[in-house]
């Protein structure tokens, strides 16, 4: 297969993308070829979004032979190689969306057409829907499904901060045979545009099951997503990391400021997700979902439609009574 390769986490050469140069290289031992176009920097819970009104621009990334070792043993470039005997990623300065549409329209024709997109690996798990509704990895695979293309969202779910280069080659072979699999048996009735696909990465995980699974229909609880802080700007990278592999976050805590002004304090805010929530709801929630079956160490692989689905009154198609 021609695979078109993107993700929202960035190059090798960032911390925050430690798995997509392990995936390209099991992907390429495959036997596959595998063409590269990713965000120049973290792009992490973006969506599907575009950035209207700017241009995009390239960098050319040549990465080591190597999968794991030095973050800087690929080298940047603001040229393309004017030979085609190197390997050449493709970095754009925009979102994970951009990137699947640049990606498979303006680069890597003489390779052929492409016949799968992969998004990922996700630093973190993607599993139960306030997470896809957010995900930059999951947002590239939609935006390819929805240029006609077979696509497929791929994360690796945290436990620990185990970044055992063991670990992450067997998740990334897992994820290969996955992959393959998926293509293989493909609906060919239209019932599925896109698989989200969460491999928990933890030891042995080639030995533990994948499971086709529901998405996990949860919502935040009734807390914001936002804290007040001091006037600071954080650094996305360590937000990243405290979010998939820290402790559960804190619900927003609601100050009332003086209670005797009438007028609006000036006030910064910080991201600070709810996780204890989602994981609330994973844990009450029946067997069967991508949020349980991640946390029981299997694979989970969901159906996708790039698609709004209709409510239930969406098809009575009556006049709506003002």
């Amino acid at each position: 297969m021609h695979i078109l390769v993107t993700n929202d986490d960035g190059p090798p050469c960032s911390e925050s993308s430690p798995y997509v140069h392990c995936l390209v290289r099991q992907l390429q031992k495959a036997g596959h070829t595998v063409s590269v176009c990713l965000p120049h920097t973290q792009r992490s819970w973006i969506g599907k979004a575009y950035m209207v009104g700017q241009t995009l621009k390239p960098l050319y990334y040549r990465p080591g032979k190597e999968s794991h070792g030095d973050l800087s043993e690929g080298s940047l470039h603001k040229r393309p190689s004017p030979t085609s005997d190197v390997e050449e990623w493709i970095l754009i300065d925009g979102t994970p969306a951009s990137c699947a549409q640049i990606g498979l329209y303006h680069f890597f024709q003489d390779k052929g057409p492409v016949d799968l997109v992969v998004s990922g690996p996700n630093y973190g798990r993607n599993s139960t829907a306030v997470y896809a509704l957010s995900s930059g990895t999951i947002g590239a695979a939609m935006e390819a499904a929805a240029c006609r293309k077979k696509s497929i969202a791929l994360s690796f779910a945290l436990f620990s901060r185990n970044h055992d280069p063991l670990v992450i080659e067997a998740a990334c072979r897992h994820g290969v045979k996955v992959i393959e699999a998926l293509y293989k048996q493909w609906p060919t009735d239209g019932s599925v545009d896109l698989y989200s696909v969460n491999v928990p990465l933890i030891e042995e995980v080639e030995k533990r099951k994948t499971l086709f699974t529901e998405m996990l229909q949860n919502k935040w609880g009734d807390v914001c997503c936002f804290e007040e802080v001091e006037d600071e700007t954080g650094d996305a990278v360590t937000e990243e990391s405290h979010i998939r592999e820290g402790p559960d976050g804190e619900a927003c805590r609601n100050g009332n400021g003086d209670a005797t002004r009438t007028g609006h304090l000036h006030r910064h805010f910080k991201w600070a997700l709810p996780l204890a929530d989602v994981r609330r709801s994973v844990e009450e929630s029946e067997p069967g979902n991508d949020g349980w079956t991640v946390k029981e160490g299997n694979t989970s692989v969901t159906p996708l439609r790039a698609s709004f689905a209709l409510g239930e009154g969406a098809l009575s198609r009556k006049e709506l009574a003002l």
